[in-house]
């Protein structure tokens, strides 16, 4: 069997891989039970360092509109050129609250 693939950076997800489970919709502003996507552990954090939970609700509620973001969009070109284990500390300051 071959390893999912990570819908943000397009990487296979090892099963010795860090990874979790992404809300589309954050479950604090209705997403509870809602549609989820498996990331790498990595992928996810940039996600949540990057973007609020409104924004997520409100504009970013795919992996391709998460792409398009230009934050996220310099991470998974960056991460794209690491291995599918890769895991390391979210680079780069964390969004403002």
């Amino acid at each position: 069997m071959s390893d999912p693939i990570c819908p943000l950076c397009l990487r296979p997800i090892p099963a010795d891989a860090k990874q979790s489970l992404h809300h589309l919709i954050p479950k604090l502003k209705g997403g509870k039970g809602g549609p989820t996507v498996l990331l790498h552990q990595i992928c996810h954090n940039e996600i949540h360092a990057t973007l609020t939970e409104a924004e997520l609700a409100r504009e970013y509620d795919t992996p391709g509109k998460l792409r398009a973001h230009p934050r996220i969009a310099r991470f998974v070109d960056w991460v794209g050129k690491r291995p599918p284990g890769f895991h390391s500390k979210t680079p780069g300051a964390r969004r403002k609250r």
